[in-house]
Formats: C-alpha cells, structure tokens, sequence
C-alpha cells in the first residue's frame, strides 16, 4: 500500500446494539461501507492478526486506546481496529478491553484486507488467513501516511510490532504538525 492510495469500497457486516430487541442478545446486524467510516474525517486505521491474541491485547489496541487524546490532539477524528474476525469476536473483545475510544471494524471474510494487500496465511499459528499488522492514518478514505511492519510473509515465524505502534504513529502526527503562525 502506498501513500496517496484511496481505501478499498467493501461493505463491512457489523453487529451493533438494538434496544428494540428484546432477549439475551438484542444486537441486530448493521452493514456498514468503506465510505461511512472514511469519508470527511482523518482516522488512524490499525489493523492486527487477531482478537484476543497476546501483542494485539497487550500493547497495540491497549496503546491506541489509553493515547487516545494524543491523537485528537494531533488532529485526528477516529482510531479504528481492523481485524480478519466475525463481527461477534471483535464485539466481545471490545467489550473485554473496556473501549471507549477505539471502534473496533469485523473484516470476518478478510475482504477488506485482501483488498488491501494484507491478507496472509498464518497456518502455521492455526489462525489460517488473517491480517498483517499495519498501520494507516487515512483522509477522506485516502492513505496519507502507512506504517507496515517488515517481512510480510506467509506463515512468518515472528509477529513484528514496532513500525505499526501507537508510538510510532503518535511521533509521526506531532512530527507533521506545523507550528502555529506568529
């Protein structure tokens, strides 16, 4: 993926909350388009190999989630989570980590992220087809800035993180930030 590359038009299947739903499990299912999340706002897009894996819980989605003000303040609208998992995990984890600042984006097929250029057997790890971890402040549904970690590959021996961490992308933003005229 290059910078200056629009987005992929997918159409995500998402599961969002109803309280027209009565019982146990009132969601309802939602499809929501490359364009809704994109369109007009200036968004860090992370996406990782998987819910509930160690890095991704420990450091990534925690690190966006926790630097939050960090990135408004540098002049973004949204942080979103992308991962190769049904809308039913990626809710579940989300609830699991406690998010209030990050939306967390089911790309159960692997759509999007085939579409992108990411999608990678993990076989290896039983994981099959999953995402490589990336990150991508995007415009208007543009790649203004990508930060992909070295070696893609299938069935990589090792799970880089470091280009793709909310640190990195954090420095870069203030890094941009013209200083204020006079």
């Amino acid at each position: 993926m290059k910078t200056g590359t629009k987005l992929p038009y997918v159409t995500f299947h998402t599961r969002v909350r109803d309280d027209a739903i009565e019982g146990p499990n009132p969601f309802r299912w939602q499809d929501v388009t490359t364009a809704h999340y994109f369109a007009g706002k200036r968004v860090v897009l992370f996406s990782l190999p998987g819910a509930f894996t160690p890095t991704c819980s420990t450091y990534q989605l925690p690190g966006f989630e926790n630097g939050h003000a960090g990135f408004i303040a540098q002049g973004i609208d949204e942080i979103y989570c992308l991962s190769v998992n049904d809308s039913f995990v990626m809710n579940k984890w989300a609830e699991a980590q406690g998010l209030k600042n990050v939306m967390v984006i089911p790309d159960g097929s692997g759509e999007f992220t085939r579409k992108m250029g990411m999608l990678v057997d993990k076989d290896n790890l039983g994981f099959g087809m999953r995402s490589w971890r990336y990150a991508a402040i995007v415009t208007d549904g543009v790649v203004e800035a990508w930060f992909e970690e070295p070696g893609l590959m299938d069935n990589c021996p090792e799970d880089p993180y470091d280009v793709s961490s909310p640190e990195t992308v954090l420095a870069y933003l203030a890094e941009q930030k013209q200083p204020e005229p006079a």
